[in-house]
């Protein structure tokens, strides 16, 4: 499917008109999301999250809902909502991936929200959009795409959190260069080696 059409179902977008506005986050939200960095509560969630990737993949019942997204050009995952994760986790864990997408080198393209009413819902997106730095790869003239652009979007039903969706989608192309695995970009974002810091001895050498 091309990516087109895909981010139009995506997004509800066939035979609606949502409304659409730039995604900005409060000096609160900021400052919280900040904290919440700092204080690694992350971890709770990526690690799981990505071993539940795998479980999917290799066909094993994992404690988080996880679907795999395997089409032409398009690799991605969709993790569910879980409640035991709370509403303001879960947000922050969207604005986390997009984050670690950019120490990859990716450029934050845009920052959007859209709302689309339905007949019996209303639809909440909130999507970052990042993309690769144009430049070819040393030596020759072929663009260097990495894992390709990377989308990720929160969807919303009534307000009520419902999924985080992680794609990367490439070009098929001679001009651009072979799309780099997406399991590889998703452990650089989650990170699942990464351990809780014991903040007791690192307040206690202040």
């Amino acid at each position: 499917m091309p990516f087109n059409d895909f981010f139009q179902r995506l997004l509800g977008l066939t035979g609606k008109a949502p409304t659409c506005s730039q995604l900005s986050r409060s000096g609160k939200y900021a400052a919280d999301y900040a904290v919440w960095v700092e204080a690694q509560e992350y971890l709770q969630w990526t690690g799981p999250l990505f071993k539940a990737y795998h479980y999917q993949k290799a066909s094993l019942p994992a404690p988080q809902r996880v679907q795999l997204i395997q089409q032409e050009n398009l690799r991605g995952a969709v993790f569910f909502y879980d409640p035991s994760i709370g509403a303001d986790n879960f947000s922050f864990l969207f604005d986390l991936l997009k984050d670690r997408v950019l120490q990859c080198g990716y450029t934050l393209h845009s920052c959007d929200k859209l709302e689309v009413r339905h007949e019996r819902y209303t639809e909440q997106v909130e999507k970052h959009l990042l993309t690769p730095p144009a430049s070819d790869i040393p030596g020759t003239s072929v663009c260097n795409q990495l894992y390709g652009n990377v989308l990720i979007d929160y969807i919303k039903v009534n307000k009520h959190p419902g999924y985080i969706r992680f794609v990367a989608n490439s070009y098929n192309d001679a001009y651009f260069s072979t799309p780099l695995p997406f399991e590889e970009l998703l452990e650089k974002v989650l990170q699942p080696w990464e351990q809780w810091h014991n903040r007791n001895s690192h307040q206690s050498k202040k």
